[in-house]
């Protein structure tokens, strides 16, 4: 019988795969990997959409929260602990959560995905509001748990969406305010998600909380501006973009740096306004945190 799921029917394309050589292994994931962005790019205006309500959700002191299980609980977990050292953001403010609890980022927990009442748990469990918006991840389009998350979610108060690779049932489809829906076909191996559909995950993930973060001043043009100096790199990056932007020497960046607190907006605003690390913040509570608001154009990209 034919499984209704796309996530779930066999690629006909791929059905000599065991036959392959390496090369040729990598010439069929590869084909089948291009259309990936073509079936994110689908959901233009759905994301866009799921970008204003996280949008909304920051600026009114809100979360975002990913809920799923397996490939697609792991993924949303990932893309919540990367907002911390890239945008400086309280490590509350993205939230992953996967069914059967952290451990099974590493070691699969059978049956959690099929239990709608964890996924609603979860919810009570996050005290999620109406100042939140809850993003379920169901590479099938069909997981009891996401399904439990989202009405929960929704009973709650809170704004929610459902990012699947599969046209998901209506049943799923009514607890979302937002349906984001890059069916990205059969995968390479029979129902093995973590790969296209993980992809096209990953690239909706990004989408939503990246577009949520400059829409909200975390960057000036294209310059990460609000990271966390937590690490060499990150310190280096830091030195880099206020010697960058101020024209300065990187002894003079770190100098402003320190004197900001570390933070790199503030030493723009600082360098640029010709004040003292208070008033430079008063000026971006002024506007909103957007530092465009308070400086001119960033400078141009070298060639």
């Amino acid at each position: 019988m034919r499984d209704p799921r796309v996530t779930e029917q066999r690629n006909p394309r791929t059905a000599d795969i065991d036959l392959a050589d390496p090369a040729g292994i990598v010439e069929l994931v590869l084909a089948e990997d291009r259309g990936v962005v073509d079936a994110v790019a689908s959901q233009r205006e759905p994301i866009a959409r799921g970008i204003a309500l996280v949008e909304a959700a920051f600026r009114g002191g809100g979360r975002l929260l990913y809920a799923g299980a397996g490939t697609s609980g792991r993924l949303g977990v990932l893309d919540a602990s990367e907002c911390p050292p890239t945008f400086g953001t309280d490590p509350r403010m993205v939230v992953g959560i996967i069914a059967g609890g952290d451990v099974a980022l590493r070691t699969p927990v059978e049956g959690a995905e099929d239990d709608p009442a964890g996924g609603a748990a979860a919810m009570d469990a996050h005290a999620v509001g109406a100042a939140d918006v809850v993003c379920g991840i169901a590479a099938s389009g069909t997981t009891p748990y996401v399904r439990g998350a989202l009405e929960r979610a929704r009973a709650r108060g809170a704004r929610t969406i459902l990012l699947a690779c599969s046209p998901p049932p209506e049943a799923m489809r009514a607890h979302a305010d937002v349906c984001i829906l890059p069916v990205v076909g059969p995968e390479v191996l029979t129902g093995s998600t973590r790969l296209k559909a993980g992809t096209a995950t990953k690239l909706v993930c990004n989408l939503l909380t990246t577009g949520a973060m400059i829409r909200i001043g975390k960057t000036y043009g294209n310059l990460m501006v609000d990271l966390m100096a937590t690490n060499t790199k990150l310190q280096d990056r830091a030195e880099r973009i206020v010697a960058e932007v101020t024209g300065g020497s990187r002894e003079d960046a770190r100098a402003l740096l320190a004197a900001a607190g570390g933070k790199v907006k503030r030493a723009l605003v600082m360098h640029a306004l010709g004040c003292d690390a208070a008033a430079a913040q008063a000026a971006l509570e002024q506007a909103g945190g957007v530092v465009r608001r308070v400086l001119p154009p960033p400078p141009p990209v070298a060639p």
